[in-house]
């Protein structure tokens, strides 16, 4: 059994209304819990918000939904469906990579698709690797999901489980790229595999063979788009809170808890005292370190993840050859991994992520134009340009990052721009996140799992972390999971 609040649980506040948030939100009230969100923003949504602009509306959170069924399980907790609330498109192709030698792969998540497609790209031999290194992320999904992910820890003593040893086996241990290797040798298709290691913070190089999980998700389960954005995704888990009796306080910010001996009795804001039983805290973690009024011993200071620059771009054009979310890569592939997580320079020869809502979603934009959203990973504030160096930086890394674009083919992308919105580490410093990125607490093997900051708060009986920062980590399902999660922590329901 894990462990679980105790004492009273009748009334939960949720700091917080983001998709962690909401996600613990609904989990409580199926659990029988009256359930108060209070949320800074005018509007729900936290890292995953809107910008609305000259009639263009730009996600400024994550652009990439997987697993969707985790929103599912939240709204089924409340009786409800993600269906009736969002209407999903299933993206194909799920990607497309384009690569510095000029050649383009579509990244299927049909397996007969894809197997074609890496057949064109790369031949016949290639083929069959992939057809074997889908059946291994599947198998590694299988052994993962609920054992480590969805999964509670109290020690890591709650590794030593029989799938502890079915992960070694399957080489979940070993590293990300030499993993990838055994299946795929051209190295364009090993990227493809592998570059999603960056949004956990490390290098494929260094990052444990587990974590190609997240390429499961990406490149095996489908990738989907909410008809009006990312953010439509909150704002019906918001609006299903509030119909099963949450009580949603937008635009107030939280200044203090008021404690009791081990215990939180009441969360304080800019407008009101709001007496709880028991509290789940999603800001950042240094928020909720400075609400709690302490930090968790660790022995080593934590690492976070790179950050990144996004430019947010209301354009009269597009480019026919853009998908819905293209990965443009430069020819350095190790270098830039050096660049971003060791030495902190700007990457010098960038691979980036395109985004094109518009082309499932043209209501996105007025008629005839399109929204491009352009993420260039940098280096966080701890390694890379301090956040007060940005205001300097920003206009001639525009500038490059246009120009780069322009070199791979988006010919006109500057003089196209009608509204933009660049955003830097120092925006996110602004909004509270540690380091200067959205990405939070790096996914090193000594941040990972059960040595991972823990969502039980030392010392504090009746307060829950959920969000990237604590289990089980950073990306939209995991941080659905966190609320879930946190929620089981104070109903000890089973998982």
């Amino acid at each position: 059994m894990t462990r679980t609040v105790t004492g009273p649980t009748g009334h939960v506040v949720v700091v917080g209304a983001g998709l962690a948030g909401l996600s613990a939100a609904l989990h409580l009230l199926g659990a029988g819990r009256r359930v108060t969100v209070v949320e800074r923003g005018a509007v729900p949504g936290g890292r995953a918000g809107l910008l609305d602009r000259g009639g263009y509306r730009f996600d400024t959170g994550p652009t990439v939904l997987t697993m969707p069924d985790l929103a599912d399980e939240a709204f089924a907790a409340v009786g409800e469906r993600l269906r009736d609330r969002v209407e999903l498109l299933p993206l194909h192709p799920a990607y497309r990579a384009r690569f510095a030698d000029g050649s383009v792969l579509d990244v299927h998540t049909d397996p007969a698709a894809m197997e074609a497609e890496v057949e064109r790209f790369a031949g016949a031999r290639e083929a069959a690797g992939y057809r074997r290194l889908r059946t291994w992320l599947t198998r590694l999904y299988a052994v993962q999901m609920r054992r480590f992910i969805d999964a509670n820890f109290d020690s890591p003593l709650g590794l030593l489980t029989p799938d502890l040893a079915r992960l070694a086996a399957l080489g979940g241990f070993g590293r990300l790229d030499a993993r990838i290797g055994r299946f795929l040798r051209d190295e364009r298709l090993r990227r493809v595999f592998s570059f999603q290691s960056l949004y956990a913070g490390v290098a494929p190089a260094r990052a444990l063979a587990a974590y190609a999980v997240i390429a499961y998700m990406d490149t095996v389960a489908g990738v989907w788009f909410p008809r009006g954005g990312m953010h439509a995704l909150p704002r019906a888990m918001a609006a299903a809170a509030v119909d099963a009796g949450a009580a949603l306080r937008l635009g107030q910010t939280v200044t203090r808890l008021e404690r009791s001996g081990d215990r939180v009795t009441a969360v304080v804001t800019d407008q009101e005292r709001l007496a709880c039983d028991a509290v789940v805290l999603t800001p950042d973690l240094p928020a909720v370190h400075r609400l709690l009024g302490r930090r968790p011993r660790r022995p080593l200071r934590l690492r976070h993840a790179p950050s990144a620059v996004v430019l947010h771009a209301g354009t009269t054009r597009t480019w026919p050859e853009l998908a819905h979310h293209t990965l443009s890569f430069g020819a350095a592939w190790e270098r830039t991994f050096d660049e971003l997580t060791r030495t902190g320079t700007l990457m010098t020869d960038p691979s980036l992520l395109i985004t094109r809502p518009t082309a499932a979603d043209p209501s996105l934009a007025p008629e005839g134009r399109h929204t491009h959203y352009v993420l260039a990973p940098c280096p966080n504030t701890d390694i890379g340009p301090a956040a007060e160096h940005w205001a300097d930086l920003a206009p001639g890394y525009r500038t490059r990052l246009l120009a780069t674009l322009e070199r791979r083919g988006l010919t006109g992308l500057a003089a196209a721009i009608e509204e933009e919105c660049l955003v830097t580490p120092a925006d996110w410093t602004a909004l509270g996140h540690a380091a200067g990125t959205p990405f939070s607490v790096a996914h090193t093997f000594a941040q990972t799992g059960p040595f991972r900051p823990r969502n039980l708060v030392r010392g504090t009986a009746n307060a829950v972390i959920a969000g990237c920062g604590t289990t089980p980590g950073v990306g939209v399902p995991t941080v659905l999971l966190s609320g879930k999660l946190a929620a089981a922590r104070i109903t000890g329901g089973r998982r």
